[in-house]
């Protein structure tokens, strides 16, 4: 068996949320402004105080997550019978950044942490006392920059030079899944909306250290992603693919944002792929 599908099994995923949905900052910005200027503008502001640690991605909790295609094969090298696996679970990401190192290396850009967990909840499966199914923990460091440019009808707005970890925190050699990257991410905006292209390069690993050897053929050498935001509602994707002509995989994230109350978001994903 592949060692990569421990945790990239294929899965399609879909949920709904009744929390609330962070990670779009309402910024006190120009209505004329891009998408991506307000919520830049609303990081500017936020990080003038001593200690900001503001939204990344999107944080969301999806309290009734149904998975046609459950992934076993963890579980299983963990000696837990998958039989008991429930179809439907709880699947919540937490994502923030902090600003580090404003203005850094002579005014290139500014230097930020990132932090995002994903985690997969059994928490209806009472016989098996609720056991989380995954995490995936991803820490990085990057350097972002103001950019000011147009391509194919798109503001280029901003740059992001990174490093990031990933992993599902194990220790073991059999249930260990971790790979480091290098990427570079470039945001556009057009009006209400923006997008980002952003490729990657793994760091190579020693044969013997590399737990993870065929995880580009799963997740690919980038991603792309996109969101459109009107008046109420807000609309997202998500899409990677190997770019191999012979086992091509692709996958979509789907995303529907809408509001229930002032604080309280619905949300809405659908996601058939790798991750």
């Amino acid at each position: 068996m592949n060692r990569v599908r421990v945790w990239s099994g294929m899965a399609m995923v879909c949920a709904v949320a009744l929390f609330p949905v962070a990670g779009h900052s309402q910024a006190a910005a120009d209505p004329e402004e891009g998408l991506l200027s307000k919520r830049i503008a609303g990081e500017d502001a936020a990080a003038k105080s001593s200690w900001a640690i503001l939204p990344y991605r999107p944080i969301y909790v999806l309290p009734l997550t149904y998975n046609g295609d459950i992934n076993k094969e963890p579980v299983e090298e963990q000696g837990i019978a998958s039989n008991n696996l429930q179809d439907v679970e709880i699947k919540f990401q937490l994502s923030f950044m902090v600003p580090v190192w404003e203005d850094a290396f002579g005014g290139f850009g500014d230097l930020c942490f990132g932090y995002t967990q994903i985690s997969v909840w059994q928490a209806y499966d009472r016989d098996d006392s609720s056991p989380f199914r995954d995490t995936n923990y991803e820490p990085e460091f990057f350097l972002r920059k103001d950019t000011d440019y147009h391509l194919l009808g798109l503001h280029g707005r901003m740059i992001s030079l990174g490093a990031v970890h990933q992993s599902n925190g194990r220790g073991s050699e059999v249930l260990s899944r971790s790979w480091n990257r290098l990427y570079a991410n470039f945001f556009f905006e057009r009006d209400r909306f923006a997008c980002s292209v952003k490729p990657w390069w793994r760091i190579p690993e020693d044969e013997e250290d590399d737990n993870n050897p065929d995880i580009e053929d799963y997740l690919g050498y980038g991603e792309f992603r996109a969101v459109y935001k009107g008046n109420v509602q807000e609309y997202a994707l998500l899409f990677r693919n190997n770019m191999k002509a012979d086992e091509n995989r692709s996958t979509v994230q789907l995303d529907w944002i809408f509001p229930l109350t002032k604080k309280v978001k619905g949300y809405i994903q659908y996601f058939d792929g790798y991750g």
